[in-house]
């Protein structure tokens, strides 16, 4: 990814759809997951923000790979301080300092290594985020902003978008379950904390996220579009698309979760969801055919290919609740796509 106008742009253009962030002045704030598609984004939007608008917070970027996390963020040393740790989320944690907010989005949210990995997925997700509402719980103060993801709602038959008190059903015999059951555990037990102990959390569920922060290893549709126009190459698309999907820019999506990190109530969930960008996976590609002036090719998907789909047909999101805190998405479909193109090459 090169940190070009386009970004820079993108960047300043979502910072102004945060209520109060002058709440971060002075305070401290971790972020795992910091590389990830999500984590990198927000870990982008904070630091600029810091930057431009001199909040003297202390950011504190926390993953598995050191080393990968300070190349990911290298810009940013010319101009201000960062801290880097090192973090496994399914690993106790090993940190010991105060911290303000914690935004825990590291999680395993690739398909492919959900099919190879449910069991590593499912500890991950719980384990994780105890660790996390244990450390808060010790320092006796703090808010965890936990991620979870809109595959928590399941399947259902109405074809309307999802809204926050609603849910599905999940086949918790399918490996594949690993992913939502655990996701629907973790809040589950952010609540469960909140109510016998006083820890402060609050919830988002991000749909479908794309953008120029995808990882390299990404086997989403929706990162392996824009890579195969990167490459030169036509998309390919391994079923008809027809599933409806609630998308957001990384960029929209950062400024969202940090818009319910300062404003979101407590115990709650907010759907993170773009009103212009709930389209069908082939309307996706289709976007990002155009704005690279490719083709989409049709291909049948392998049996292990088709165990790793993401069961819900209609995951579109409301984003009402959201909305109501202030926040607003700033990329529909189209331009998401141009910029995700316009950043990478």
């Amino acid at each position: 990814m090169d940190y070009n106008e386009t970004y820079f742009d993108d960047l300043k253009t979502v910072s102004k759809c945060i209520p109060n962030y002058e709440l971060l002045r002075n305070r401290v704030l971790f972020i795992t997951g910091a590389s990830g598609l999500i984590g990198s984004a927000v870990a982008d939007l904070l630091l600029y923000i810091n930057q431009t608008q001199k909040l003297n917070t202390k950011i504190v970027l926390l993953g598995r790979d050191i080393q990968k996390i300070e190349k990911r963020f290298s810009y940013w040393k010319a101009n201000q301080d960062f801290y880097v740790y090192f973090y496994d989320a399914t690993k106790k944690i090993e940190i010991n300092e105060p911290v303000d907010y914690v935004i825990h989005a590291a999680s395993n949210a690739d398909p492919r290594k959900i099919g190879e990995k449910p069991v590593e997925t499912m500890k991950s997700n719980i384990l994780g985020t105890k660790e996390w509402l244990e450390y808060l719980k010790k320092q006796g103060r703090g808010r965890l902003l936990y991620v979870s993801s809109s595959e928590v709602y399941g399947n259902k038959m109405e074809n309307k978008p999802f809204c926050e008190d609603y849910y599905g059903m999940v086949d918790i015999l399918n490996p594949r379950a690993s992913y939502p059951s655990s996701k629907r555990a973790a809040e589950t037990l952010c609540v469960a904390f909140e109510k016998e102990y006083g820890v402060d959390s609050v919830i988002v569920r991000p749909g479908h996220i794309y953008g120029p922060t995808m990882t390299e290893n990404d086997s989403r549709a929706s990162s392996q579009f824009p890579r195969d126009i990167i490459a030169g190459r036509n998309i390919i698309m391994k079923s008809k698309g027809d599933q409806k999907r609630s998308y957001c820019y990384c960029l929209d999506c950062a400024s969202a979760i940090v818009t319910v990190l300062l404003n979101g109530k407590t115990s709650n969930a907010y759907n993170i969801s773009n009103p212009n960008s709930i389209v069908t996976i082939r309307e996706m590609a289709e976007s990002f055919a155009n704005a690279g002036n490719k083709k989409i090719i049709f291909e049948l998907p392998t049996e292990s290919e088709k165990a790793n789909f993401n069961m819900m047909i209609n995951s579109s999101l409301t984003s009402y609740k959201l909305e109501k805190l202030g926040w607003k998405a700033c990329f529909d479909i189209k331009l998401g796509a141009k910029h995700t193109l316009e950043v990478l090459s």
